[in-house]
């Protein structure tokens, strides 16, 4: 039976971020109430009602994340109204995985039709669909936006677990196959990135910060968060992006910050293929596809 959990507002970043890190932390990270103990993808869903839109938000996410000034809301907008939900599903105990662990791999975004600042929706996060992967296992976090009770925007974040015991998809990723466009804008991209857009996000995971935080979770310095370079990708080719459309992404390699990286795209018909390639060594960020719904 489906358990529903109503927030009236979203859910404080920070206590949450707290409670994201205790697992990983030794003789922690093991006991009760902090060990993650699910075994599947938890039977519950996490809803917020009435989400109005703050003009002064709406402005920094445009600025940060490169979008002109517009009434209408970028299509990567929404997840910013989904982020408490989504931390408050996976540092729930019953979440399968500490949320430490996991590694954003796919994003995928339909929007049926363009939100506007004026716009007061609801937002409803569930995960579903535990599985295998070669070198561990994905579930996926399922985020639906409805106005008057129409849906009008979805996102689905496989999100990848390292372990043993890995085996195949059983279906073929979205994006199988795709490189990256070649491409000459270049986007240099400053140390301080991931402060600047985890302000606005909310998402102040250590690894997108300061080096010294990162490399406490095994990187050599902070990383870029993968939506900002998911929105910062739309931005760029914003005119080419159909009002009702589908965008899929995959993330490769991080970003490691600062850096500057390459941004290239492909159109053929209504259909763009864009990425995100290091400006120096021959490495993929993100590869992305964006069209027409069918």
């Amino acid at each position: 039976m489906t358990t529903t959990h109503t927030f009236a507002k979203a859910p404080s970043s920070a206590p949450l971020m707290l409670k994201a890190a205790l697992p990983a932390l030794p003789g922690i990270g093991g006991l009760p109430g902090v060990k993650h103990v699910g075994t599947d993808a938890p039977d519950v869903v996490l809803e917020r009602p009435g989400v109005a839109v703050d003009a002064d938000h709406l402005a920094r996410y445009h600025e940060v994340c490169g979008f002109g000034p517009s009434d209408r809301l970028p299509i990567t907008y929404p997840h910013m109204a989904a982020f408490g939900l989504h931390m408050a599903l996976m540092t729930d105990v019953a979440f399968p995985f500490a949320p430490m662990g996991l590694v954003h791999l796919r994003n995928n975004i339909t929007q049926h039709k363009p939100l506007t600042a004026k716009d007061v929706f609801d937002v409803a996060v569930r995960a579903t669909n535990l599985r295998p992967h070669p070198k561990g296992r994905l579930i996926d976090i399922l985020t639906d936006v409805t106005v008057d009770g129409e849906t009008v925007w979805t996102e689905n974040m496989t999100l990848f677990a390292r372990g043993k015991g890995g085996a195949p998809e059983e279906t073929p990723a979205p994006l199988e196959g795709l490189e990256a466009p070649s491409g000459v804008v270049r986007w240099k991209l400053a140390g301080n990135l991931g402060r600047r857009y985890g302000a606005v996000s909310g998402d102040r995971n250590p690894i997108h910060l300061y080096p010294v935080t990162a490399k406490a979770f095994g990187f050599p310095s902070n990383i870029a968060h993968g939506m900002w370079t998911k929105a910062h990708a739309l931005a760029a080719i914003a005119n080419r992006t159909p009002d009702a459309a589908s965008v899929d992404v995959e993330f490769k390699k991080p970003i490691l910050l600062p850096a500057t990286v390459v941004f290239g795209a492909r159109t053929e018909g209504r259909t763009t293929e864009f990425g995100v390639t290091g400006s120096k060594k021959p490495v993929t960020h993100m590869v992305g596809r964006v069209g027409p719904l069918a």
